[in-house]
């Protein structure tokens, strides 16, 4: 029998969802290792608080993926029960994901981040930042047409990780362009931005987490 198509759109949907988010997965154990590294080898408060950060990116999006491979053996009813569950514990996760990003954020805003990068890598990184954050905006819009509770989760999770990459990129680009003399005028600045971008976060994942909870 053919499916309706807001069926068929719905199982495309969350299929490109899990694919990109095991890539992502497999790019943030990448980054997680480096940053684990740099800040053993250095003893950089903000490398380790990177790994920290995205090491509750890997247990968030594991858990989900995780979750979903197992689904396809079980009934719907089932199904819906291990996804609560798994949202619950994972929703536990993104709130000390939050608590975990005050160092960071704090390190980047008094321009205690190493950076090593020239211009032409920031203008590159801002390209990849703006489709970045373009595309989880478009997304999250989008996470509750599918019905799917953890689908939904991972596009806030993709969402928030945009938010944090827009801070580096803003701190990149201070450090690269900012005179070390003057690094200290643009201190209110940064203080202030992050400060917006870092409650937005907070919301977000507040909003998620009572959602999910009222879901049935």
């Amino acid at each position: 029998m053919k499916l309706p198509f807001s069926k068929l759109w719905n199982l495309e949907y969350v299929y490109k969802t899990l694919i990109s988010s095991a890539f992502s997965v497999g790019c943030t154990i990448l980054f997680a290792l480096y940053n684990g590294y740099l800040g053993i080898r250095l003893f950089s408060a903000w490398h380790i608080s990177a790994f920290v950060f995205y090491l509750f990116l890997i247990l968030i999006r594991g858990c989900i993926l995780w979750t979903e491979k197992q689904n396809r053996n079980r009934s719907e009813s089932e199904q819906q029960f291990c996804r609560r569950r798994t949202f619950l514990k994972t929703a536990v996760l993104l709130l000390l994901l939050n608590l975990a990003l005050i160092l960071p954020i704090s390190l980047m805003v008094v321009l205690k981040r190493p950076v090593h990068m020239k211009l032409i890598p920031a203008i590159a990184m801002a390209a990849y930042t703006t489709y970045k954050i373009t595309v989880a905006s478009v997304h999250i819009r989008k996470r509750k047409r599918t019905g799917n509770l953890l689908v939904a989760e991972l596009r806030t999770v993709n969402f928030i990780d945009a938010l944090v990459s827009v801070l580096l990129l803003q701190n990149t680009l201070i450090m690269v362009n900012q005179p070390a003399q003057n690094e200290s005028s643009m201190l209110v600045l940064t203080a202030i931005s992050s400060a917006v971008i870092y409650i937005v976060i907070v919301i977000v994942s507040v909003h998620m987490l009572i959602k999910g909870i009222k879901q049935k």
